[in-house]
């Protein structure tokens, strides 16, 4: 039997090479993978096009997996700085990468992305659709939009986000809100923008069937946007958000009958008591499809730090099941983030995706600590070195002020709690002078 997508393949029970990738890596039975790909719980966004491509599984019993943005604006265009950004993300292993470029012609950046990277290449066609059809906002017609999406899944683009749910039916939950925050979702303001200015209703509700057969075609995976996701905690798990999440929940089914893969993408700003039960709730309404989520951030006073709040946030929310975190830098809401900025949010949002992991024993995870908890019983720094999430800044830190006794570090000395606990414990007296 021919397929086109891998959710098509699961359902017929043809086990992908893409599959057989994900089955080894992660430690999942083939049985089960597609039982759980067959019914949507698992994507593995894998676009035929992407060549270089190293196939990654997202949804239930996988790890949590990561996402870096990155992409140019009108006021910084460096797209060899941008592709560095890349390299950074590709050294961590971050499993996905969204070019959010947003000015210009894009394309040949992206298809240099698509040419190098082994990690799943995402995209917002919203943000293109300007520059790509050389038209103002309010002149581009409904039609022309999936124009842009059909160029960037045949250039090969794995993933989209594609806000879909804003529709007439959820604008009038928002504008009845009373919302401090109004639409932060850059795409979602210019769906709305649009519909407001030529009183027509989000083209990619209105052609939504349209949109499937595009995706089928390429295997793209459609990642449902939250353009009602929360700006501030103010604004969270309010009518807006809900009304969307609703919507999203009915698209996803009428994707499935495409056999085109979903994820759902969810809220940003909330409390920590809320994170939880949101992550409940999407799975709930979107019947247990992955949930990707940008944080979420946990407070709104720590410009500068967000990259900590994000991952709090984004720690309780893998804990709580969901699947694929979006990175957030220092940088977040106050300029495009340098490369330094960049590492700083993979390593963050890798720590709270392994958390998570730890919390739902996803298998492995607990492995990866008890190697570094071996290694640190025993004073092997090159060990611990090695297990560390960012080897290099640990073994930076060890060696910038080395200790007179290579079985301890600067901190304790020879009061070192687990030296001595070692040297007592194998019959030895310990001495402080």
């Amino acid at each position: 039997m021919k397929y086109h997508t891998q959710m098509e393949a699961a359902k017929a029970g043809i086990f992908t090479p893409q599959m057989e990738a994900v089955s080894k890596e992660e430690h999942i039975a083939p049985e089960k993978l597609m039982q759980r790909m067959a019914a949507g719980t698992i994507v593995i966004p894998a676009n035929c096009h992407h060549k270089s491509l190293k196939p990654r599984g997202v949804g239930k019993g996988l790890r949590t997996k990561i996402n870096v943005n990155l992409g140019i604006s009108g006021d910084c265009r460096d797209y060899t700085c941008e592709l560095a950004k890349a390299k950074m993300a590709w050294k961590y292993d971050a499993e996905a990468i969204m070019d959010l470029s947003d000015y210009g012609k894009t394309n040949k950046f992206r298809r240099q992305l698509l040419d190098l990277s082994p990690a799943m290449i995402g995209t917002v066609p919203v943000y293109d659709a300007v520059g790509y059809l050389e038209k103002d906002l309010k002149e581009i017609q409904a039609k022309d939009f999936l124009e842009v999406v059909r160029a960037h899944a045949e250039e090969g683009v794995d993933f989209m986000t594609i806000h879909a749910g804003i529709n007439r039916k959820s604008i009038d939950s928002f504008e009845r809100s009373g919302r401090k925050m109004n639409i932060v979702s850059r795409g979602g303001s210019l769906i709305y923008a649009w519909m407001k200015m030529t009183g027509n209703e989000n083209p990619f509700f209105e052609y939504f069937d349209d949109l499937m057969d595009i995706l089928y075609e390429h295997d793209v995976t459609i990642s449902l946007g939250d353009a009602m996701r929360s700006g501030c905690n103010y604004d969270s798990t309010d009518a807006s958000q809900i009304s969307e999440l609703v919507e999203l929940g009915l698209l996803t089914k009428r994707a499935w009958e495409h056999n085109v893969q979903v994820m759902i993408e969810g809220p940003g700003h909330m409390a920590i008591n809320e994170v939880a039960p949101n992550m409940l709730l999407e799975k709930r309404l979107c019947h247990q499809a992955p949930f990707y989520v940008l944080g979420p951030l946990v407070t709104d006073i720590a410009p500068g730090y967000d990259h900590i709040t994000s991952a709090i946030g984004g720690a309780v929310a893998a804990a709580a099941g969901a699947d694929f975190l979006c990175y957030v830098t220092p940088a977040e809401h106050l300029r495009l983030p340098s490369i330094p900025d960049v590492k700083e949010g993979i390593i963050a949002t890798k720590i709270a995706a392994h958390a998570g992991d730890l919390a739902k024993n996803v298998s492995g995870a607990h492995d990866w600590d008890n190697r570094m908890s071996d290694a640190r019983q025993k004073m092997d720094w090159n060990t611990i070195f090695q297990e560390a999430i960012d080897p290099e800044k640990a073994k930076e830190y060890f060696e910038s002020t080395r200790p007179t006794d290579v079985h301890t570090c600067t901190m304790c000395g020879k009061m070192c709690a687990v030296r001595n606990m070692n040297a007592i414990m194998s019959g030895k007296d310990i001495h402080l002078q």
